[in-house]
């Protein structure tokens, strides 16, 4: 249960592509590549498995 929030909280920050600053929020567009960055970085750390990390690297691939 606990993995499978980290993953949800994971997934809102990357695809949310929004960040404070300057007391206003602007939107940002992260690239397929900061995206994939961000991906193997959860992975690394442990915080999605390799299995979970191919079907989400997959679903990043053909949303561009």
């Amino acid at each position: 249960m606990k993995k499978l929030i980290v993953v949800l909280v994971f997934l809102i920050f990357l695809f949310s592509g929004c960040s404070i600053g300057s007391g206003k929020t602007e939107m940002k567009n992260p690239t397929l590549g900061q995206q994939l960055i961000e991906l193997k970085e959860a992975k690394d750390k442990g915080a999605i498995s390799e299995s979970e990390y191919q079907a989400l690297k997959e679903k990043l691939k053909k949303s561009y």
